[in-house]
């Protein structure tokens, strides 16, 4: 902490300041722009109406400046479009949170009989019954979106944006009429849109991604999820969860970029609870049968072998682009990755050009991840209206993987923190623990696991923990609080555990892998 109050003070002194200029056009009117049909001036535009993007227009309007927000929304290639919001709001982390709910409230029936509830254990599930649930909940949040930008007098604008120069963006509506706007300070916060596998015959016109397997009003059926993303998986998971058949075809490993034995049993726990795995495997064509059916035909990569197989429907979940292309940033000579197409940026979210910033996962090098996008929005608002110098902070995110068996992190993998500070100087404390929820029930816990990752000398400061069992989301968010103020080992086994609880086990850790003892809890 001292350190960040540091290097706070330290932006501080260096008299790190934003300014709003006030621009003035011939005859002495404000704006560069109003001298025009049809345009307006804004102290802030910012471009994408998604949680980062709304986050920094709001914040800033309620800062007291003249703020507009451009945002919109291209169909996907299966055509399903939705309201103001973003990825999060409308196909992302909301409706997926709320399937997967629907998914675990299926095991607990399976729980109930155990619990004495006398409960038919062939309970039918109705998809369209819960779509249509989760798609009228989307709904009221776009329109609690519209509503705050209309109390907070943010001028909305649904209409797609392109630059015309370093201070001005042309907007298009879906009939076509054109729109100019200018603006002090650029935000572009446009986010991303799932990938699709161009170079697969069949692919576009016979599979959906992320942006349709919500709005679905139909079961799927029996799903194949080409991808090993945290997407992939945990929609896997859930259409397992809602009694599907459904297989995920991963190429090489589960969740790149994440604690790999963690990754690993979070397919372990999916595998021994009904989800299909083809490993070492792409897929080739999609062919649409005369039934309907889609026959995919895919590679084994070691054997080099040919199969095939037909399914209902084909997930694509093999990345995310950023929506950049359409921008036409080199306009305003906005730079950007030639391979990722993001947007390069500096510690203060700046693009190349110093008004135009980049937050979220249309900028290079961040999190793609709701709550930083928010923050990063926030904090830049309060930068341009002098309300503070401090900077976003991407060091100990937490997030969690909603798959079946949940998986919460902060922090640097066990990978991560030996190639930065060697094996000799790592110590993980680990354990395997059964949920008390799981006991009456008979619930295999084989995966249930908990693992801390320190540096070795003391106090051993905590550089990451990774934990696997129900919640974990509400887990890890606790202890991220800790180990964003550097919580050392010491300090996390001296706190009293909450009995009983699954989190409880974080503060319990004793045992360390290079001990070689059996770290399976016993006992109460």
């Amino acid at each position: 902490m001292a350190a960040m109050a540091g290097r706070a003070a330290a932006l501080r002194g260096s008299g790190v300041r934003f300014r709003w200029r006030t621009r003035v056009a011939a005859g002495g009117v404000r704006g560069a722009a109003r001298d025009a049909a049809g345009r307006q001036d804004y102290d802030l535009l910012v471009i994408g109406g998604g949680s980062g993007g709304l986050a920094c227009a709001k914040e800033a309007a309620q800062l007291g400046k003249k703020v507009a927000v451009v945002d919109y929304v291209e169909p996907s290639p299966r055509g399903t479009r939705w309201g103001l919001g973003g990825t999060c709001v409308n196909v992302g982390c909301i409706p997926k949170k709320l399937m997967h709910q629907a998914a675990l409230l299926g095991d607990m029936i399976r729980d109930a009989p155990h619990y004495g509830w006398e409960v038919p254990q062939q309970v039918p599930h109705d998809w369209r019954k819960m779509a249509e649930a989760v798609q009228n909940h989307v709904k009221s949040l776009n329109w609690g979106h519209r509503v705050q930008l209309q109390d907070r007098k943010v001028k909305y604008f649904n209409i797609k944006a392109s630059f015309v120069n370093e201070h001005t963006v042309c907007g298009v509506t879906k009939g076509g009429k054109e729109t100019m706007l200018s603006a002090e300070h650029i935000v572009i916060a446009t986010g991303g849109r799932p990938r699709y596998p161009t170079n697969i015959e069949g692919a576009l016109e016979h599979g959906i991604t992320s942006d349709d397997i919500f709005w679905l009003k139909e079961s799927p059926g029996k799903t194949l999820v080409v991808g090993a993303s945290y997407v992939a998986l945990e929609c896997a998971g859930f259409l397992t969860g809602l009694r599907l058949d459904t297989t995920v075809m991963i190429r090489s490993i589960p969740l790149r970029g994440f604690d790999q034995q963690m990754s690993s049993l979070v397919t372990e726990h999916m595998a021994s609870h009904g989800t299909h795995f083809l490993r070492g495997c792409t897929p080739s064509r999609v062919k649409k049968l005369p039934d309907g059916q889609l026959q995919v035909t895919w590679k084994d990569l070691a054997s080099g072998r040919e199969d095939m197989g037909t399914f209902d429907t084909v997930l694509w979940a093999i990345g995310r682009v950023p929506e950049t292309r359409s921008l036409n940033l080199e306009k305003a000579g906005v730079n950007t990755n030639p391979n990722s197409h993001k947007i390069l940026v500096d510690a203060q979210e700046a693009t190349s050009v110093p008004h135009i910033y980049a937050i979220g996962d249309a900028a290079e090098g961040r999190p793609e991840l709701t709550p930083t996008a928010i923050m990063a929005g926030r904090l830049l608002a309060q930068r341009l209206c002098g309300q503070t110098s401090d900077l976003m902070d991407y060091d100990n995110v937490p997030t969690t993987v909603f798959t079946p068996l949940e998986y919460g992190c902060v922090g640097l993998s066990e990978e991560e923190a030996v190639a930065r500070h060697g094996e000799e100087h790592v110590e993980v404390y680990h354990a395997y623990y059964k949920p008390l929820e799981f006991t009456v029930a008979e619930r295999d816990s084989s995966q249930c696991y908990i693992k801390m990752v320190c540096l070795r000398e003391p106090p051993q400061l905590v550089l990451g923990l990774h934990f696997l069992g129900p919640n974990a989301g509400e887990v890890t968010q606790g202890f991220a609080l800790g180990i964003k103020c550097g919580a050392s080992y010491r300090q996390v086994v001296q706190t009293v555990g909450i009995h009983p609880t699954c989190a409880e086990e974080v503060a319990k850790l004793r045992i360390a892998k290079r001990s070689g003892l059996d770290p399976t809890v016993t006992g109460c």
